[in-house]
């Protein structure tokens, strides 16, 4: 991964995700507590409302049970049984009194809307004594009301209230939205029943009860309803859903217990917030339901608002990534392009400076330093070629006394036995051979080089008619590469001197030339005596060779020891010196079986830069 990625890559993992993700976690805490927070507020509301109710229902209890409805049921008694309607007129004023008065309570009353009583006149039967009158609406006979389960708990409940939602029993109470108590009526004197008191209570108590009562924000979503046990709806302030089944609506199953619970759910195919409060004493509870849109409208505009921050954040990190972070990270790629280039060699490479910031400083630092670098390896470049010509001479001065000492030893024997046409033409082909040795030049073609052997082995056979043949096999199109002069010539004198002494045999010395992946390979093979593992080890190019110091001959070897190899180290130091380390010869031997001595140089033209070149393969 490159420095630009990198640094958007930090960007992103230390600002922008941290950033996101405590967003998320925020929105997430926040999103939940609401739940939490409304239904706390909601449980409050609801409370408040339970409580309302209940004292709009203790009021009516008061007025009820106040013993007037008793002595206008006592009254009442006497004025239908004809045994005792020798009341006095003084009575009969009282009762008139103690009615008037009762239905002036009733009448004055604001809440109540409708009242009736059921009047035992003790000879199992009973009339219905209207207080108040209301259209449409037919009283339900007592012989039907007294076989229905609501007497029976009227009954039990032996004189104390029981209300009635709208909608529970129509029967009774009709089919307006509003509550009715029923109650048994006493003779407090001796505690016998003498009727039921029927009293509904008009819904605009109510109604100002649920409008008056909000839960949180006024813009939330809010209905209210009441809800008996069994899920019917008894009573909506919206006239909506009135005497409908709340479970209908929603896809939880809901529970009416005591208390108080809240939860999250659909109602009627939108998510809301349900709250139920079971009232105190009565059959009922209190549902209120809360849209969780608009409560949570405020959370998911900021959850909006979030993301399109987190947007422009993400987008000021891709322009500031393009425009700024582009501008330093190219800058560097550069440079590091240039530096690999530099590292395959290419030591001209230049950074462009453009600019005036640091940027600008370091590709000027570079240019500055591949300057410097480029004039020390240029010095050090020149140095070393002259270090190496300088060795290069030394050691060609070694070679050239060493071959024409054994030249003019060969002379001066041809000379002894008189053969004075041989001397003639060993002086020839010498001087051809000096001719090219005393050129002022290090490298010749493979041509010349040839052409210098062939004569040097022509003066040995001069010397050494007998003693060996040998063949030479260079093809045409190598030619004209170029060469180290005295590089082969050497190397079969080494043949010559010491692979054929003491053999009883014709040798034979053969120079084979052929090109290998870019490479030239000259090998010098002879059928001489070979060399022993110790004598083979004198042959390691010779460079490891504590200085000054000579090897030890063996017994019997008639080797001289100061001649041993100085050809061969000699081409071997030249060939390293001026080819590098990866270049050398290679020499193959064992007792017997002659000697193979390899040769590997780089090809080339004559004049080419083959300074240390290639790689051999």
């Amino acid at each position: 991964m490159n420095l630009r990625y990198k640094l958007f890559t930090a960007f992103l993992g230390l600002i922008i995700i941290p950033l996101f993700i405590l967003g998320m976690i925020m929105f997430f805490v926040t999103y939940n507590s609401i739940e939490k927070k409304y239904s706390e507020q909601s449980e409050y509301s609801l409370k408040a409302i339970s409580y309302s109710i209940s004292n709009v229902f203790k009021d009516m209890n008061n007025v009820t049970d106040n013993g007037i409805a008793t002595s206008v049921f006592h009254m009442a008694l006497s004025a239908d049984d004809p045994s005792k309607q020798d009341l006095t007129d003084a009575e009969q004023l009282s009762l008139n009194a103690s009615q008037r008065n009762f239905r002036s309570l009733l009448y004055n009353h604001p809440s109540i809307s409708y009242a009736f009583l059921y009047n035992f006149n003790g000879k199992g039967s009973s009339e219905i004594v209207s207080v108040f009158t209301k259209e449409n609406f037919r009283t339900l006979p007592y012989e039907k009301f007294k076989g229905s389960k609501l007497y029976e708990e009227v009954m039990k409940l032996n004189g104390v209230p029981k209300w009635l939602a709208p909608h529970e029993y129509p029967e009774l109470t009709g089919t307006e939205a509003v509550f009715t108590q029923i109650r048994l009526v006493k003779e407090l004197s001796f505690f016998q029943n003498i009727g039921i008191l029927v009293v509904q209570i008009k819904n605009w108590e109510f109604e100002s009860i649920f409008r008056n009562l909000k839960i949180g924000d006024s813009n939330q979503k809010v209905s209210f309803m009441l809800v008996n046990d069994d899920g019917m709806i008894l009573l909506d302030p919206d006239r909506k859903l009135d005497g409908q089944d709340f479970r209908s609506f929603t896809t939880k199953e809901i529970t009416f217990k005591p208390g108080f619970q809240s939860f999250r759910t659909l109602f009627d195919g939108e998510k809301s917030i349900l709250s139920v409060y079971h009232l105190k004493d009565y059959p009922w509870s209190l549902v209120s339901v809360t849209s969780w849109d608009t409560l949570s409208h405020e959370v998911t505009v900021f959850a909006r608002w979030f993301v399109v921050v987190m947007f422009l954040c993400l987008l000021g990190a891709v322009t500031f990534n393009l425009f700024f972070m582009n501008r330093i990270t190219g800058g560097i790629a550069v440079i590091v392009r240039f530096m690999r280039r530099v590292e395959d060699g290419d030591l001209s490479t230049r950074a462009e400076e453009k600019g005036n910031d640091e940027m600008t400083l370091l590709a000027r630092g570079f240019n500055d330093l591949m300057d410097k670098i480029n004039t020390l390896f240029n010095r050090v470049h020149v140095e070393q070629r002259r270090k190496n010509q300088a060795e290069m001479r030394v050691l060609q001065a070694q070679i050239k006394p060493h071959f024409l000492f054994n030249t003019l030893e060969s002379i001066n024997v041809l000379a002894v036995q008189n053969e004075g046409r041989k001397v003639s033409e060993m002086v020839y082909r010498l001087a051809s051979i000096l001719r090219i040795s005393i050129q002022d030049r290090d490298e010749i073609t493979l041509e010349e080089e040839i052409k210098h052997l062939r004569n040097y082995l022509d003066i040995q056979k001069f010397r050494f008619e007998d003693l060996f043949d040998y063949e030479l096999d260079v093809p045409d199109e190598l030619l004209g590469c170029g060469i180290l002069k005295l590089t082969l010539q050497p190397l079969v004198e080494n043949s010559i001197q010491h692979g054929f002494e003491g053999i009883g045999y014709k040798g034979l010395v053969r120079v084979r030339v052929w090109e290998n992946r870019g490479n030239l390979i000259l090998r010098i093979e002879d059928n001489g005596i070979g060399m022993t593992p110790a004598q083979l080890s004198l042959f390691q190019y010779m460079v490891n060779d504590p200085a000054g110091q000579k090897p030890a001959a063996e017994p019997g070897q008639g080797i001289h020891l100061e001649r041993r190899g100085l050809g061969v180290r000699s081409v071997a130091d030249r060939i390293r010196i001026e080819y590098g380390d990866r270049y050398g010869i290679f020499i193959c031997a064992s007792p017997g079986e002659g000697t193979i001595i390899q040769c590997i140089i780089p090809k080339y033209g004559q004049g080419e830069d083959h300074y240390a070149k290639g790689i051999i393969s």
